[in-house]
């Protein structure tokens, strides 16, 4: 399933409440809320860089996100749980009363801690009938295919290679286009991009 698209954000602020310790060199982007509750806190150490739209919010201990480490734009943290050194968190990943080890990668719209849903401990793989019967796989006596006959090459004419291949049509889509102008108008907001390409393939 592919993930979401990140809503934009019109708060160029960050909102922090409870007890919440930024390190002086930590580089947090718009719209983060940092919430931690009563007798729950907060903590992010040196060199970490947080994401527009990131949520933590602690609840029943601590979250310690330690040096180094990066929280792609959208992550939800919930609960108590500790981020390791230079472990990197992929957008839209949420995190429930969980911790994630020094060095780790963790892929965009991953789901961790959550224990609504289990996995069956036990998966039946089925043996091979030459395991079966006890028999090796050196064992077992391998048949021959019959030669595949190939018919013979009638006689045609020489193919004439093709005169020109046709140019594309300038009204024809690009793959992609639609991402890279959502990005475009992430990064320009407002419409002012540099040298930006019209219609017909020229800048303007």
């Amino acid at each position: 399933m592919p993930l979401q698209p990140l809503q934009f954000i019109e708060t160029a602020y960050v909102q922090v409440s409870g007890d919440v310790t930024i390190h002086p060199s930590v580089a947090i982007a718009p719209g983060t809320i940092l919430r931690a509750a009563p007798d729950s806190r907060i903590v992010i150490k040196s060199g970490v860089c947080i994401g527009m739209g990131v949520v933590l919010s602690a609840c029943g201990g601590a979250i310690e996100i330690e040096t180094g480490a990066s929280l792609g734009p959208g992550v939800l943290i919930v609960g108590r749980g500790k981020i390791g050194a230079n472990a990197c968190i992929g957008g839209v990943t949420t995190i429930f009363n969980a911790s994630v080890e020094p060095m780790q990668i963790v892929p965009a719209g991953s789901i961790i801690g959550d224990t609504s849903r289990t996995l069956d401990a036990e998966v039946s793989i089925p043996a091979p009938e030459a395991i079966v019967e006890g028999k090796r796989p050196s064992e077992i006596p391998v048949e021959s295919a019959p030669e595949a006959v190939e018919p013979p090459a009638a006689s045609s004419p020489a193919e004439e290679p093709p005169a020109s291949i046709a140019p594309k049509p300038p009204g024809t889509p690009v793959y992609g286009q639609i991402h890279v102008n959502q990005l475009l108008y992430t990064i320009f907001p407002k419409g002012n991009s540099i040298n930006r390409p019209s219609s017909d393939g020229t800048e303007s």
